[in-house]
């Protein structure tokens, strides 16, 4: 399409605001309607593209934030690539972090890997993804190829990526190696042609890069759609393992609704943006019954439902409602209650009462064990020395006295 401006058609209207709802950034968004337009008018699917290195082997809903963004665009038609970078993570990637990220092992990478995927296609249609792994035209690259393609890219380019001048001014050091990754995630677009790259708002840099390396290849540069990263369960820091605020998608059903039942009645609307797949007009609907007396807790059940539902089944998700109800049969539970962020995980549940408030000492705590009076998630708790976790708990003292605790 030569035209500089394209007139959006209802159809094509519909499909950017399929594409834009809940990212933060779309680059550019006048080359990505007419990528969009020539694709309705030859019906030449776009290519899109997400890496992920596997550092870990699960995935939480924070990860599923960009997956379903991708199962929206493979709704409208277009390949999705999955991109498993077994090649980046023996480099490491050095986002947002203020020190060299330590290289995984092959045989760490190749054990994550195997799981990756495999829980990815609980939210991608694997009939429509094409699976690659970034070893395929990395590795053959040798060194003379590493060389002519770090001869594309500049120190000065590279120094204006925000941790590394960070780094640089503090003194800390910068590793050789670690300007080799945002040069080879960019590579990875120019090997398998890539229309638009998804990312977390963290991969902003590293996504530009594979547009001018693009350029530099004689390519269409792509275009780049960055997603907010989610808030874990505490609300305030994104959703990660180390934090304890995550929710895995390969947890039991009971847990996950618990977990999704445990967020703030504000947090319940940044998870129906970013998690669910109802539509815009049926959430603000349920926004509007909120503001107008609609108990915000039946709402926050139909999320949690539709989720446990994604990733387990229907009747998993009806049993989990039914446990959790059953749990908090004999008492009211409030609906808004404090919450409380701790540390030191794992921490005895006598001093986590202290700590958050419930009682005034550990004497106290201990008493109200002793006498059956603490629960957690609704369960009685009978053992003094009882340790939790990482994670976020209903902790209930006596009839009256409530709080929501995340652990750290």
């Amino acid at each position: 399409m030569s035209s500089t401006e394209v007139t959006l058609s209802p159809e094509l209207e519909e499909d950017l605001r399929v594409v834009k709802r809940g990212c933060d950034e779309l680059l550019v968004e006048s080359e990505f309607v007419k990528k969009l337009a020539r694709s309705r008018e030859t019906g030449q699917p776009l290519r899109i593209k997400l890496g992920l290195d596997p550092t870990a082997p699960d995935i939480h809903l924070g990860h599923t934030v960009v997956l379903n963004k991708l199962r929206q665009l493979q709704d409208l038609g277009h390949t999705v690539i999955f991109l498993i970078g077994d090649f980046t993570s023996m480099i490491g990637d050095p986002s947002g972090r203020n020190a060299t990220r330590p290289p995984l092992t092959a045989e760490q990478i190749q054990e994550n890997a195997q799981t990756y995927y495999a829980q990815a296609s609980l939210v991608l249609d694997p009939e429509r993804t094409e699976v690659r792994y970034n070893s395929e035209w990395c590795d053959p690259l040798g060194a003379r190829g590493m060389i002519q393609l770090a001869s594309r890219y500049t120190v000065a380019r590279m120094m204006e990526r925000e941790d590394f001048t960070r780094r640089f001014k503090s003194g800390i050091p910068i590793s050789v190696h670690e300007f080799l990754y945002p040069l080879m995630q960019g590579y990875d677009s120019v090997a398998l042609k890539a229309d638009l790259e998804l990312g977390g708002t963290d991969q902003k840099f590293n996504l530009l890069v594979g547009r001018e390396l693009q350029k530099e290849y004689g390519q269409e540069a792509q275009c780049i759609l960055t997603m907010p990263l989610l808030e874990g369960t505490d609300g305030v820091d994104k959703m990660s393992k180390s934090k304890g605020n995550y929710i895995g998608i390969s947890e039991s059903p009971d847990s996950m609704f618990g977990k999704l039942m445990s967020i703030s009645d504000t947090l319940m609307w940044r998870y129906f943006e970013l998690l669910s797949f109802r539509s815009e007009d049926e959430i603000s609907l349920l926004q509007k019954q909120v503001e107008e007396g609609a108990n915000p807790r039946n709402i926050k059940v139909m999320l949690a439902q539709e989720i446990v539902t994604r990733f387990h089944t229907q009747t998993d998700a009806h049993e989990a409602l039914a446990r959790f109800e059953a749990r908090f049969r004999d008492g009211v539970i409030p609906d808004d209650m404090p919450e409380v962020g701790l540390d030191g995980a794992p921490k005895g549940i006598l001093k986590v009462l202290r700590e958050a408030g419930l009682v005034a000492s550990g004497s106290e705590a201990q008493r109200n064990v002793e006498q059956g009076g603490v629960k957690v998630d609704g369960s009685r708790v009978d053992d003094k020395a009882l340790q939790l976790s990482a994670g976020t708990y209903v902790i209930q003292v006596g009839k009256r006295k409530f709080a929501r605790v995340t652990l750290a």
